[in-house]
């Protein structure tokens, strides 16, 4: 059952999302750094709207994701993402 006040706080929290095909959501808001970056604060949750993952994403200054900090279910640490 789909929990409608959880719902809500992470619209209101993170203003951006997208369906998934599995029925859950994935929603996000960003940061801009101060040498031209940006941090995408990243929560991803199942059906009934209990997170399955909570992430940052960090991007250069062209836009290319550079790192993943999975920060949930398990914190992995900084993880350098291509090259």
């Amino acid at each position: 059952m789909i929990d409608d006040r959880q719902r809500q706080r992470n619209e209101k929290t993170f203003g951006a999302w997208e369906e998934l095909r599995t029925g859950g959501r994935r929603y996000w808001y960003e940061i801009k750094g101060r040498f031209g970056w940006t941090g995408k604060y990243v929560k991803e949750v199942d059906a009934d709207e209990c997170t399955v993952r909570f992430c940052q994403e960090i991007y250069d200054d062209r836009g290319a994701l550079q790192e993943i900090h999975q920060k949930y279910p398990e914190d992995l640490g900084h993880q350098k993402v291509g090259k």
